[in-house]
């Protein structure tokens, strides 16, 4: 398989986000990390910042290529040449909307699938919200997201508190 595209809105990457990329990379050639421009939500990291700080985390990873869309997804993998999008799933409330978008994406675009992949069971628990809201309150995350993004959340949240 030559080109999957994995969309979120990475705000900010997590170690979940890593694992199912890094496991997409098993089985595709090329991913593209797909960052989300949604005017209805207000993101703690601009599209800008979140383009830059991943095309720095991948800066060593050529299959990796990273890129900003707004619309629909599927408009935008076929404009990339991808018939495949990978979905990360955490638990079983993840799967009702994911299939949905999958059912929806597949009536928009016929030839696309969508492909899902388990989060690894340390990930299990860890959303970029729940990420932002420990950072906020001065907890360590150190072990949720790569090192790029915990000194990006100390530097718009302050320290962590180690004693939390």
């Amino acid at each position: 398989m030559p080109l999957a595209v994995y969309a979120g809105s990475f705000d900010p990457i997590t170690n979940g986000h890593m694992d199912i990329i890094r496991r997409s990379l098993e089985v595709f050639d090329e991913v593209i990390v797909a960052i989300a421009v949604n005017e209805a939500k207000v993101p703690l990291f601009s599209t800008e910042e979140r383009l830059e700080l991943l095309k720095e985390i991948f800066k060593d990873e050529p299959r990796v290529r990273v890129e900003e869309f707004s619309g629909l997804l599927v408009d935008f993998a076929r404009k990339m040449g991808s018939k495949v999008l990978v979905r990360g799933l955490r638990a079983v409330s993840d799967f009702e909307y994911e299939f949905q978008m999958a059912q929806m994406n597949q009536k928009l675009f016929p030839e696309i699938e969508t492909l899902f992949l388990m989060t690894c069971q340390q990930y299990f628990y860890v959303s970029s919200r729940v990420v932002k809201e420990v950072a906020r309150f001065g907890g360590n995350v150190q072990d949720l997201v790569p090192p790029q993004v915990s000194a990006l959340l100390l530097h718009k949240f302050g320290g962590p508190n180690e004693l939390r």
